[in-house]
């Protein structure tokens, strides 16, 4: 192999900051521990405001973005301050420490703009971290293709082509890559978003944490307007209200654009006292949460993206050893199979009755499906098996 000794890396993210986005800090560690020096590009969030900060070795720069506005125009607006902060932090970057390597991660699929100037004049290598598919987000938000759909498209045809190598987070992905970006099959490479074992690990159980109920149903994961938290707690109204089951406590883990409004249909639907929302919080007690849960849910509603989507959140209940409740999408069943139960797509009663189903099961049914996820973990799709694939493919381009 390759000696990696020397190589400089700049990452690029622009949808979350670092360290808080786990797969890419994953990465960056990852590089950091092989030999590698990694910069970092990201937005400023809440927690996360230092414009520099070094940490692990990893020198990351933050810029602000503007408040977030769903419309064509705070879009643009958004892209295009994000851009220009990006090339000027890695015009400053390329001048203090260096780089030979640019990772960009979408979304969105502009980030390839960024790179041209260093790959035509400095002969820097560009891979394609894919996390992901931007044209079917818009058709599934929409439910419609036309003239924004076929533009998406374009940009990410151009991501690829700039791209030497890709980094895909499924098979789903791998073969969008090839099929729809023109990539060699050996110029792509999967490289999963398993947590690491070493550090994700299930800690002892917080009884408080159910209230004084009996079961403690728990959510991790960002709250926008795609992740369908407000399913979620919509089918919490079904089991609570209608149902009228008082022994079923949910916990939500986690922020985004639509946490004020989720909070608000909380209230709207009188379920103040039967669902807690923790916002962003620590590794610890996002684990310690987690830990306490009986049950743990995905709610990501079926539709184009979400179908070929790996959610970080299924892997990280499966190292937890928890049984899991989900819409039936393709790639949430070939990550968790025997480890979760499979809602009808879409269907807010049947997801409340699958929720029910594991409730009232024997307590050895839910061990039993914990243990099936954690074995997948443990012998296929832990972290330690992905950097492997992660420092392959880094080493294809030493």
């Amino acid at each position: 192999m390759k000696e990696s000794r020397g190589k400089k890396v700049l990452i690029i993210v622009e949808n979350l900051p670092l360290p808080f986005d786990r797969r890419v800090w994953m990465e960056a560690n990852t590089l950091v521990e092989a030999g590698y020096q990694v910069s970092i590009i990201c937005p400023k969030g809440k927690g996360f405001e230092k414009p520099y900060e070094c940490i692990n070795k990893i020198h990351i720069y933050r810029h602000s973005l503007p408040s977030e506005i769903s419309s064509a125009f705070g879009y643009i607006r958004e892209y295009s301050v994000a851009l220009y902060h990006e090339f000027r932090l890695a015009v400053k970057i390329k001048r203090k420490y260096g780089f030979d390597i640019i990772q960009i991660c979408n979304p969105p699929d502009i980030l390839f703009l960024v790179t041209l100037w260093f790959k035509l004049f400095f002969r820097s290598k560009v891979i394609f971290d894919h996390h992901d598919l931007n044209p079917e987000l818009f058709e599934s938000k929409f439910n419609k293709r036309g003239f924004f759909y076929h533009a998406l498209k374009i940009a990410e045809k151009l991501t690829f082509k700039v791209s030497d190598l890709v980094i895909s987070t499924n098979e789903s992905y791998k073969e969008v890559a090839i099929k729809r970006g023109g990539k060699k099959p050996e110029d792509v490479h999967v490289v999963r978003s398993g947590p690491d074992l070493q550090f994700f690990k299930q800690a002892s159980v917080d009884a408080s944490k159910k209230k004084g109920k009996k079961y403690l149903v728990g959510y991790l994961g960002v709250m926008g307007e795609f992740d369908g938290v407000d399913q979620l707690i919509k089918a919490a109204d079904i089991i609570i209200n209608e149902y009228k089951r008082l022994d079923i406590h949910f916990v939500l883990v986690g922020s985004g654009p639509c946490f004020d409004d989720l909070v608000k249909l909380s209230k709207d639907l009188n379920l103040e006292s039967d669902v807690d929302f923790t916002g962003r919080v620590s590794d610890e007690e996002l684990i310690s949460t987690l830990s306490s849960c009986d049950i743990c849910v995905n709610p990501d509603p079926v539709n184009p993206l979400n179908d070929k989507s790996t959610m970080n959140k299924i892997l990280e209940y499966m190292a937890l050893s928890k049984p899991i409740v989900q819409f039936d999408v393709t790639e949430g069943r070939r990550s968790a199979e025997g480890a979760s139960l499979y809602a009808k797509a879409n269907d807010l009663y049947d997801f409340a009755n699958k929720i029910l189903e594991l409730c009232d099961a024997k307590a050895s049914l839910r061990t039993e499906m914990g243990e099936i996820g954690l074995a997948r973990m443990t012998n296929q799709l832990e972290w330690k098996y992905q950097k492997r694939k992660l420092l392959s493919a880094y080493q294809k381009l030493s």
